[in-house]
């Protein structure tokens, strides 16, 4: 394949049916970085600019539509809109409430009950974002332990926040570098990496600063390393090593919480970590995350723990009415549901995740899919599209990452824009399944990988 030509002839068919976007971009980046506020969104050579979102689909500027697999960053696990939270959001303002107050809200304490009821979390503090609740989680831990260490799974991500950008996605190193400029020059020697699933390097770092460290973060599914679900004998592994050396176990579930089942991810291993970071489904479209877990590290939040507090305050936005009515509908829902919904959703996954690399075999391509369920884990509605290099696979965010192991730039950048142009918006190649998706989606969108795997073999 000449992945020019491949690329030149996608770019050609996807600016001859955007030219108002790109138009709207041209005007966006003489205000906006890079014509938006979020990089993930704003692909080349442009993004297209969302007038409508309902269901699976999306319309933009110029009265293209496309089905949608990206779904509000894999949150909309009911699809865009959907009816019964845009309810109960009417509801809510059609009685005069539902903007910001700035007061605590009754309904805050509803939805506390509910996060811990689901999770077996003893306490809840909620905020408006992964990156802030990620960011709190460290600096509870540091509290609690005394210890300044972090230890995080290199390829994990957890936010643009300072104690953890390291080993995100630059491979130079294995995935073990910072990535960010503006950091205090202490940040990256605190922040050390480990491999996922790989439990003789975890017990060699705990063996070595065990001691030291404050706690261990860690995804269940890894989402940005190429999403991939944790082995139960490692996440067991982990919870045994950060008991026996005092280390806080924090899980990040802001992608997997809820996405599942109506619960943590970790449920289903049997594994109860310290703290959970919750986001995405919870929210139900509207921007709200918690930290959740044991009552002696989040009271450490509370102006009477003197020296040891942490100013884990809230910002102005915390347990806006908007999102704890829609957090609560989202909640809600799903658990009354879940025997429909989520078998469903994995159904549609599994099919995405089966069909695709056979679709690019048939053409001469090696490719397969990422994001299957393992024997803790009966179903998946999540899928990432890989091109590993003849004789290998994906097994690791460092052979998600790695050019000698596969090909990110086609999954990231040429494959996304080859599938926009035939009417699909699909990140890392895909993305997720919501409620909304039908069968005739899963297959109109493999017809167009079809396509697009003809197109690749042609070039």
């Amino acid at each position: 394949m000449n992945r020019q030509v491949f690329w030149e002839t996608v770019v050609r068919e996807y600016e001859q049916r955007t030219p108002k976007s790109r138009a709207h971009f041209e005007d966006a980046i003489k205000c906006q970085v890079r014509g938006g506020s979020h990089n993930i969104r704003l692909f080349e050579p442009y993004p297209f600019y969302d007038v409508q979102c309902c269901g699976s689909r999306v319309l933009d500027l110029d009265g293209n539509e496309y089905i949608d697999f990206w779904q509000g960053h894999y949150a909309n696990i009911l699809g865009h809109n959907p009816p019964v939270i845009l309810g109960a959001l009417r509801t809510e303002l059609e009685r005069g409430q539902g903007l910001h107050t700035g007061f605590p809200s009754a309904l805050q304490l509803e939805l506390a009950k509910l996060v811990c009821r689901l999770t077996s979390a003893e306490k809840v503090r909620f905020s408006t974002s992964g990156s802030l609740v990620t960011l709190y989680a460290v600096m509870l831990s540091r509290s609690f332990t005394g210890r300044s260490l972090t230890l995080k799974i290199s390829g994990g991500w957890h936010g643009a926040q300072p104690y953890l950008l390291k080993g995100v996605t630059a491979y130079q190193n294995g995935l073990r570098q910072g990535e960010s400029a503006g950091l205090h020059p202490s940040c990256p020697d605190e922040i050390l990496t480990t491999r996922f699933n790989d439990v003789d390097d975890l017990e060699r770092v705990f063996g070595q600063v065990g001691e030291r460290l404050a706690c261990f973060i860690l995804e269940p599914f890894i989402g940005e390393g190429g999403f991939l679900f944790v082995s139960p004998d490692y996440l067991r592994r982990a919870r045994d090593l950060t008991s026996h050396y005092g280390v806080v176990l924090v899980l990040d579930e802001i992608i997997s919480g809820f996405r599942f089942h109506p619960g943590p991810l970790s449920a289903l291993y049997g594994v109860k970590p310290d703290l959970w970071a919750l986001g995405k489904v919870l929210g139900g479209g509207m921007p709200v995350t918690a930290l959740a877990g044991k009552r002696e590290i989040l009271e450490l939040c509370n102006p009477k723990a003197g020296g040891r507090r942490v100013r884990f305050e809230g910002g102005t936005f915390s347990a806006h009415p908007g999102t704890l009515v829609a957090g609560l509908t989202m909640l809600r829902h799903l658990s009354d549901h879940a025997s429909e919904i989520y078998p469903k959703i994995n159904a549609l996954a599994d099919k995405v995740r089966r069909e695709v690399p056979a679709i690019f075999g048939r053409k001469g391509i090696n490719a397969e899919c990422t994001g299957h369920p393992n024997e803790a884990v009966s179903g998946s509605s999540m899928a990432m599209m890989q091109f590993p290099k003849p004789g290998r696979s994906i097994r690791s965010p460092e052979d998600s990452w790695n050019s000698e192991v596969c090909d990110p730039e086609m999954r990231e950048k040429m494959v996304r824009v080859a599938l926009a142009a035939r009417g699909f918006h699909a990140v890392h190649g895909f993305g997720s399944i919501s409620a909304a998706h039908t069968e005739a989606d899963v297959d109109a969108f493999l017809n167009g990988v079809e396509d697009v795997a003809s197109l690749m073999a042609r070039a």
